[in-house]
């Protein structure tokens, strides 16, 4: 569950909507809403692509650490 509360964490940091991130990341507006709420898991691509679009490391956005870089 880590992932996802980072993922709208980061996500209200940039002030951007889930429309919009779906669009950034060419998936559905759904599969973007499931991963936030922890129902479904993103690939490791879709991982590596949060990473570099939010400027921080995957193991971040996993919760396996807490320092962004």
């Amino acid at each position: 569950m880590k992932l996802a509360e980072r993922m709208r964490e980061l996500r209200k940091e940039k002030n951007l909507r889930q429309e919009q991130l779906a669009v950034v990341l060419d998936i559905g507006m759904s599969t973007y809403c499931r991963y936030e709420q922890g129902k479904r898991e993103p690939t490791a691509s879709l991982i590596v692509q949060l990473a570099d679009y939010y400027g921080v490391s995957t193991d971040y956005l996993l919760g396996r650490s807490d320092e962004r870089r």
